[in-house]
């Protein structure tokens, strides 16, 4: 018998700020990737508005540092800033090296879209290698801090952020890289993003017995920097997916509000392995279902667990090479 969505009274018109209203977080230490620009900065700035000591993990210190000077002023709680460039593992290993102490929120939120391939040093695909493989590397690496904080506070949480764009493409796990295949920048988002959505569900399936549980979540179609690298044909299907109502855009406060669900809502404590839309659980469809006929649902293929399980071990083997 299959359970019921989880349900919020949150809904697409609330904001970050509406979630945490009354929320103490006073105790809670996170680490938000990506808070130099977008719904990044509105997840940091919410955060540390309701008490959380807050770690900015970006690529640009000096622009992370604007952030923190912004979230202080709005706050009187200043987070810290480290760097963090997901596209590189040795940043990566050297994050997690500096990490001291138990951690008890992680948000994945930083995410790229390039317009053509573009490769890291490594040889990966760059979308899959930053949106997905550096944030598996970033939560294993810092396994054992969530499992220290959700001993010390009964819970940890990870909060991946996907994207609708995850019902374009599956994970080709015989050509992940784009080695064979033609390249789609679409494809090759949509495939980071579902492979978000997988980490949580086999995240949860691994760590949850430690009291660590992750979801994903669609922040929903949010005008940012994202979109600064579009081409000419991934702008003419965004205005498309508009016209035909797959969504309507939402101000950056909305958009980090279905993030601070998934990092503090009580209907969400000790439950992973979801995708959250507009602040509820989604629905899931069929995977051949077209994304104009179901806006606010989740691909079968992005909650599969042998997908996921098999997702987790390639990732592993990747981030070996």
């Amino acid at each position: 018998m299959t359970s019921p969505l989880i349900t919020t009274r949150f809904t697409a018109s609330n904001t970050a700020a509406d979630v945490v209203e009354g929320v103490d977080l006073h105790e809670v230490r996170a680490v938000v990737t990506g808070a130099s620009s977008g719904i990044g900065i509105e997840t940091a700035r919410a955060l540390s508005a309701a008490g959380a000591s807050v770690t900015i993990a970006v690529r640009n210190p000096t622009a992370g540092q604007h952030v923190a000077d912004m979230v202080e002023a709005s706050t009187s709680r200043r987070p810290d800033v480290a760097r963090l460039d997901l596209a590189d593992v040795t940043s990566v290993s050297g994050f997690v090296d500096a990490w001291n102490g138990p951690l008890h929120l992680l948000v994945n939120n930083a995410g790229l879209v390039t317009a053509g391939l573009e490769r890291t040093m490594t040889g990966r695909e760059l979308q899959f290698a930053t949106n997905h493989l550096g944030h598996h590397a970033l939560a294993t690496g810092l396994h054992r801090a969530l499992a220290a904080g959700a001993a010390e506070r009964g819970e940890a949480r990870v909060v991946a952020l996907s994207s609708t764009a995850h019902m374009r493409a599956g994970i080709d796990f015989d050509d992940i890289d784009f080695q064979r295949r033609d390249y789609d920048p679409q494809v090759a988002y949509a495939q980071s993003k579902t492979a978000n959505s997988l980490f949580a569900v086999e995240a949860t399936r691994r760590w949850v017995d430690e009291g660590i549980t992750a979801n994903a979540i669609n922040p929903g179609g949010i005008a940012t920097g994202l979109q600064r690298n579009f081409t000419a044909e991934q702008k003419a299907s965004l205005d498309a997916a508009r016209a035909a109502g797959v969504f309507r855009y939402k101000t950056v406060e909305q958009g980090a509000a279905t993030t601070m669900v998934a990092a503090v809502s009580e209907e969400f404590a000790h439950t992973g392995g979801h995708y959250l839309d507009d602040c509820q659980e989604a629905y899931t469809v069929a995977d051949d279902a077209a994304l104009a006929d179901h806006p606010h649902g989740v691909k079968a293929w992005a909650l599969d667990p042998a997908l996921a399980e098999r997702l987790w071990s390639v990732s592993d083997e990747l981030l070996r090479r």
